[in-house]
């Protein structure tokens, strides 16, 4: 966004590509999601997916310094619940074994548990996508619900491929087995649909709604997912699941604060006034002053 500010006020127009600091802020972005791949592979889906918060809240706080955004009373409020439910997550999550083997993997594709889900996210996607393409219903509900049904999808991949990487690295080796490429052409297919329809979202609503919904959908399917793929709550004592049910209601509360009524900032793109557009000469007042009653358009002959 930096990047994108600086060019935009610059006399000679550049692509972003050309920019330094553009590229600097892509490579942080690319370690930052080589950093979540690998938090799959070590820790619960339950976990890691809420996590996802703290990227809220630094973009909150790290916007002050950078694009000299006002610090909010909303900002502390919404980072203050953010943290305590981080914390409470970090506590109450379930203690599950994290070496997943290739026939773990596969056991758990054919459990009963995981067909009944998949047929009714199936279903579910299906109805969603009629509503899409045939009714043409764009509400942002329906695309952030598909997106939550496909994450559901990437984060189950994304654990199963990263364990067995991560196996694979200390010596137990997982890649020969056929559903390591399965879950991977899986991870990349649903995740590329999934950034379809987050797209079509952001081109279409505000960021500032887009950003909490799809974070409490996402999140929500994740920990869906991860409680029946990989049975993560299965031994999991009552008090410490409402502590952690709790825990993420906190941090959906400090994503939603943080992001209610924050105003999206428009890039102010120059303009050339017609007095200077070179080789061309100004004739003649071509628009009406502000306070004509034809404003923005020509006089007739007759007036």
């Amino acid at each position: 966004k930096c990047a994108h500010l600086r060019l935009v006020c610059q006399a000679e127009q550049k692509p972003c590509y050309m920019s330094k600091l553009w590229w600097c802020g892509i490579t942080l972005l690319g370690l930052g999601e080589v950093g979540n791949f690998t938090a799959y592979g070590f820790a619960p889906i339950a976990l890691v997916a809420p996590l996802g918060c703290v990227s809220v809240i630094g973009s909150a706080f790290i916007s002050v310094f950078f694009l000299k955004k006002t610090m909010r009373t909303a900002d502390i409020l919404g980072g203050t619940l953010t943290i305590t439910g981080i914390y409470l997550l970090v506590t109450f999550t379930p203690n599950v074994p994290q070496e997943l083997t290739a026939r773990q993997v596969q056991n758990y594709l054919v459990s009963w548990p995981f067909l009944v889900y998949s047929i009714l996210e199936i279903l579910i996607f299906c109805i969603l996508l009629y509503f899409y393409k045939r009714k043409a219903v764009k509400h942002i509900m329906v695309l952030l619900m598909m997106v939550a049904l496909l994450a559901s999808l990437t984060v189950i991949a994304v654990k199963a491929v990263s364990s067995m990487i991560a196996l694979s690295v200390k010596g137990k080796m997982q890649l020969t087995y056929s559903v390591f490429y399965i879950m991977s052409v899986l991870m990349a297919t649903s995740c590329a649909f999934q950034i379809k329809f987050l797209n079509q979202a952001m081109h279409l609503y505000e960021a500032t709604a887009v950003v909490p919904i799809n974070f409490v959908f996402f999140t929500t399917s994740a920990i869906i997912s991860g409680v029946i793929f990989y049975r993560e709550f299965q031994s999991a004592a009552l008090l410490s699941m409402f502590m952690f049910l709790f825990g993420c209601l906190l941090s959906f509360l400090g994503v939603i604060i943080i992001a209610r009524n924050k105003k999206e900032e428009l890039l102010q793109i120059p303009f050339i006034d017609c007095g200077h557009i070179p080789g061309q000469k100004l004739t003649g007042k071509i628009q009406p002053d502000s306070h004509c009653s034809c404003y923005g358009t020509l006089n007739k002959e007759e007036d």
